[in-house]
């Protein structure tokens, strides 16, 4: 007899509807924001008043980059990529970015930016209007892993949004991978990333391997090619 025929054997099914009814644990309350405004359990990492929940990826300095008056802020060129003074393991990411409405370059030199989970699994941002690519480094990748499920970009120079739901991989005491990384992307509200699992940190040449970590900042790129890349409404649900 199989394990569900043996537990078949013992349990009868339910004759009433009490007995698959569950009243713990009580979810927490969590009031919803309005207008884009993040929800009542969210960290805010950027509101557009001041750079102080970020540092310089290069050095731990300050962020250098440009703070404007539109509540948003602005990749400086060659200044190097910031990340947040906290480090996260699961959560639940929002924020939204804006390629300059007139654009430089093409391919991959045009409004190139990234947003990195743990400071290792990228997801691409770029403007893809009118400019091809390769598919797996397009807008909304998970950067050389996996191409998106749709080309979801509004036109340059307006705003797009991008929900993104990570779990951090998990591993032994010896190190080794027990579970892989996974994530969810909405891009612009579609769903464009169903619960992709990493095969390793998104590596810009070589194939992706896994090295045993904990938990890690959230950095957005300075591609160092004058992509002036814009953010704005940056905010974080720990999930673990």
């Amino acid at each position: 007899m199989g394990a569900f025929g043996f537990l078949c054997a013992q349990e009868k099914e339910p004759t009433n509807p009490e007995a698959t009814e569950a009243y713990e644990p009580i979810p927490p309350k969590v009031v919803p924001g309005k207008n884009g405004a993040p929800p009542s359990d969210a960290l805010v990492l950027f509101d557009g008043t001041d750079l102080d929940a970020w540092i310089s990826a290069v050095d731990s300095t300050e962020a250098k980059w440009h703070l404007n008056n539109d509540g948003s802020m602005t990749v400086r060129d060659k200044s190097g990529d910031i990340q947040t003074k906290r480090n996260f393991g699961s959560v639940q990411l929002h924020l939204e970015w804006r390629s300059p409405k007139e654009v430089n370059g093409q391919g991959q030199s045009r409004a190139n930016s990234g947003v990195f989970l743990q400071k290792r699994y990228e997801v691409q941002v770029l403007d893809n209007n009118d400019n091809d690519t390769y598919v797996n480094g397009q807008v909304g990748s998970i950067y050389k892993q996996s191409v998106p499920l749709a080309m979801a970009s509004v036109p340059s120079g307006e705003w797009n949004t991008y929900d993104i739901i990570f779990h951090t991989p998990q591993f032994s005491r010896g190190g080794n991978l027990t579970k892989p990384a996974t994530m969810t992307v909405l891009h612009n509200g579609l769903l464009i990333q169903d619960h992709f699992e990493l095969e390793g940190p998104t590596e810009y040449i070589g194939w992706p391997t896994y090295q045993a970590h904990g938990k890690g900042p959230i950095v957005l790129q300075d591609h160092r090619d004058n992509s002036r890349v814009s953010y704005r409404n940056i905010w974080v649900r720990e999930l673990d």
